[in-house]
């Protein structure tokens, strides 16, 4: 393998005259035998001046000390030129890429060939090279994920995904997500890709709602519409939106066909879809389309879940409901202190989705305990009253955040129904709420990994708003299939 040289030295060599010529070699041996007077013999001790070596190498670039090669930056049209004197050395060491194109180059100018945005950042991109950190905004994100992407660096990318996965909120919610979602898809970073489509899942309603929505590319308005993690309002809500989409960008008719087939219909309440048939000009104009669709819902509106269930397969996707925020499908839930004491709360849902079952309603309960135990771990008391000591198989013993969730009894009306269980647990980002996690569980009372490894004493919890737990619980009922019998 040939050996990487710079000005004619093998690269170990160069790099210790650049130490010397910085006058980092003086002080790290003055400050050894200062650190060395203290040890202890058979003790370790770590000597670092790793702060002004840094400093030191960030000046080569500012000040171009030694530079040995030229990056002449280019916008692709040409119309902007930054000329930055650069080291082989620190260029070659950081990125493959660099690597490669250093050692084909002709003359000592390499001339790079970048996009408007990327240009902009572009010196700081380079000075992450030399000191390995960089500050930034959140508009100057993607366009350094792309050099990082560019050129291989793949410690930044990873640290640009983390970045921008940790700030998906902003004062405009979705406004930017939806950009870092294409972004991410164009690139194939598919950490980043699948946290900005969990974020604007949890948050639809506020993503509905943004000057973003009408851009949305058709690969993810096709990938929301086929989900039912959605967090919004209403169906009626989502097709809104849909209207909106399809009026903005008037897709060719199969694409708008396929979008409007992803509506459940059978959500929507049916005086509401009466409106819209007469009413909407872009269900007028594909009705045909859904036509099949827009009956099933009808049918669905006038029947018992146990009938429906004879004719039609309820498990599809149509009569699934998605995470609605309607007061008929749950309850915000407050809890302020939530690690002080077990709370209890009530509230009433529909018992479905149908205008069959809309005058019927359930009342369910819902407990909270910051430090539930489970029977293995609590305390056991024998004939005497003596207390024996706690359990300790399957956990530690301190107990974990749970939630439980029954209703308050049991009806005759409950056939043919199971009912899932969602909880959203919200913080505060850049001043408003956004969903952090969504916990489901189907017919069991408990979900044992809720907030396990949440610290709720802590008031400055990411977890908490002003020291409160923001719950939002839905109960969604699940129409089971029943096979029926000929006669």
């Amino acid at each position: 393998m040939a050996k990487l040289l710079v000005n004619g030295m093998p690269v170990q060599i160069y790099l210790m005259f650049v130490l010397l010529a910085a006058g980092s070699h003086k002080q790290l041996v003055h400050g050894a035998g200062l650190r060395a007077e203290g040890l202890v013999e058979g003790t370790t001790e770590v000597i670092s001046h790793s702060q002004g070596l840094v400093a030191r190498l960030e000046s080569l670039l500012v000040l171009g000390n030694d530079s040995d090669i030229s990056l002449r930056v280019e916008t692709v049209d040409a119309d902007e030129v930054k000329v930055i004197q650069a080291h082989t050395l620190v260029l070659s060491l950081q990125s493959p890429v660099f690597d490669a194109m250093l050692r084909n180059r002709n003359g000592s100018t390499l001339v790079l060939r970048e996009m408007a945005e990327c240009m902009a950042v572009f010196e700081k991109f380079i000075r992450y090279l030399y000191c390995g950190e960089l500050s930034l905004q959140l508009d100057q994100a993607a366009p350094l994920h792309r050099l990082a992407t560019k050129y291989g660096i793949s410690s930044l990318q990873q640290g640009l995904t983390q970045y921008m996965s940790q700030n998906l909120a902003s004062d405009s919610l979705g406004d930017h997500v939806v950009g870092w979602f294409q972004y991410a898809t164009s690139v194939g970073d598919t950490v980043l890709r699948d946290n900005c489509l969990q974020f604007l899942s949890w948050n639809l309603s506020s993503v509905l709602q943004s000057a973003e929505w009408p851009s949305v590319s058709v690969e993810l308005l096709m990938t929301l519409l086929q989900r039912s993690d959605l967090v919004l309002k209403s169906e009626l809500e989502l097709f809104e939106a849909l209207e909106i989409w399809l009026t903005r960008n008037d897709p060719d008719n199969l694409t708008a066909e396929n979008a409007l087939r992803l509506v459940r219909y059978a959500m929507i309440p049916s005086r509401e879809l009466f409106r819209l048939q007469r009413h909407s000009p872009i269900l007028e104009r594909h009705h045909e389309s859904v036509r099949d669709l827009l009956y099933m819902a009808y049918q669905f509106h006038s029947a018992s879940p146990l009938q429906l269930a004879k004719f039609f397969d309820v498990n599809c996707s149509l009569f699934v409901p998605r995470n609605y925020l309607s007061p008929v499908w749950g309850s915000q839930w407050i809890i302020s202190n939530p690690a002080r004491d077990d709370r209890s709360s009530s509230f009433q849902m529909q018992l479905g989705p149908s205008g069959f079952d809309s005058s019927k309603r359930v009342t369910w309960n819902a407990l909270f305990s910051p430090r539930w135990l489970p029977l293995s771990l609590r305390p056991m008391y024998t004939e005497q009253g003596a207390m024996q000591p706690l359990r300790t198989d399957g956990g530690n013993g301190a107990g974990q955040p749970r939630i439980i969730i029954t209703p308050a009894t049991s009806s005759a009306d409950f056939a043919g129904v199971s009912f899932q269980k969602t909880v959203l647990v919200s913080t505060k980002k850049q001043g408003k709420l956004v969903v952090r996690h969504v916990f489901s569980f189907h017919q069991s009372t408990e979900e044992v990994d809720f907030l396990s490894d949440v610290d709720l004493q802590n008031h400055t919890s990411e977890y908490l708003v002003d020291g409160a737990l923001y719950l939002h619980i839905i109960v969604k009922p699940i129409y089971q299939t029943i096979t029926a019998t000929k006669k």
